[in-house]
């Protein structure tokens, strides 16, 4: 009798689970099957999971715009140094606020300034303000710098480093390691976890933020990916202006849905690929950097 009420929770378990996962890529399999129909399927809308009049004109179309592959780049180098600062910066401030009051004095105080950022922000307009004043704008640290210092990855980072046995940390300093030598070769080896998860989190909030872009981007040349795509839109009345009969035909084989999904789709590979290699690692640095002493 337990073992049957045991079966049947697992199977309303198990068939939730496989409802939300179909729901989570419901969206892109539309996407893709977009990316990949006529023009007429789907401005008529019979395209849902699969490609109707399957082509390649949209991909074609995103091979030609160069203000794509330009937005590309600027995500990419966003990534790069967004994800490389904010790994630096947590990992150097995790560290001492992960002692106790006796060793670091004015950990608490540098701990509530931390949450104090969490809880209130100055606002959009003093940050531009900022950002401005100094001279950022429309420029790749206008992207990077305002979010040096993610507060998040630092309490998941310190509360993993207090669950780093002492001992470790007393048998190199019996050794004769300072504070630094202790930081490489003790703290961060047995941190893998947590470390690749705020790396996972750091390169996915560079990597699909658009407003800031938006916000301090002046010229159009400087936009990351995610804010060229939310940007572009395809010129409905292009055709009127249009008298060659090969680019018509290359106009109709497109429209708004289709080129944007091929974009939207493309933008995604990067995280796709990326994701597996952390995921390992995400749970088990998930639960062991939110677990306080």
């Amino acid at each position: 009798m337990v073992r049957d009420r045991n079966l049947a929770v697992d199977i309303i378990i198990y068939g939730v689970l496989t409802l939300i996962a179909i729901l989570c890529v419901a969206p892109i399999l539309n996407t893709l099957a977009l990316s990949f129909s006529s023009r007429i399927a789907a401005v008529s809308g019979k395209v849902f999971f699969l490609p109707v009049d399957f082509n390649l004109a949209s991909y074609r179309e995103v091979l030609k715009d160069h203000a794509f592959f330009r937005a590309f780049g600027v995500s990419v180098e966003r990534v790069v140094l967004g994800a490389a600062i904010n790994f630096i910066i947590s990992v150097l401030m995790a560290y001492p606020l992960s002692k106790s009051r006796r060793i670091f004095p004015g950990r608490n105080i540098y701990m509530w300034l931390l949450i104090f950022t969490m809880l209130f922000q100055g606002g959009l307009i003093p940050l531009y303000m900022t950002i401005n004043t100094y001279g950022l704008l429309d420029s790749i640290w206008a992207l990077v710098l305002p979010t040096a210092v993610p507060v998040f990855n630092i309490i998941l980072l310190v509360n993993f480093f207090k669950g780093i046995p002492k001992e470790l940390e007393e048998a190199a300093s019996i050794d004769g390691a300072g504070p630094w030598k202790i930081l490489f070769y003790v703290y961060i080896p047995t941190s893998v976890p947590v470390l690749a998860t705020i790396t996972l989190f750091s390169v996915v909030f560079h990597w699909d933020s658009f407003f800031d872009g938006m916000i301090y981007m002046q010229h159009p040349e400087n936009w990351p990916l995610q804010t060229y795509i939310q940007q572009v839109v395809v010129n409905a009345n292009q055709m009127n202006n249009v008298t060659d009969p090969s680019e018509i035909k290359r106009l109709m084989a497109v429209s708004n849905q289709t080129l944007n999904a091929a974009k939207v789709f493309l933008s995604m590979i990067p995280i796709l690929v990326f994701y597996p290699f952390l995921q390992r690692y995400f749970v088990s640095g998930i639960v062991l950097g939110s677990v306080k002493e």
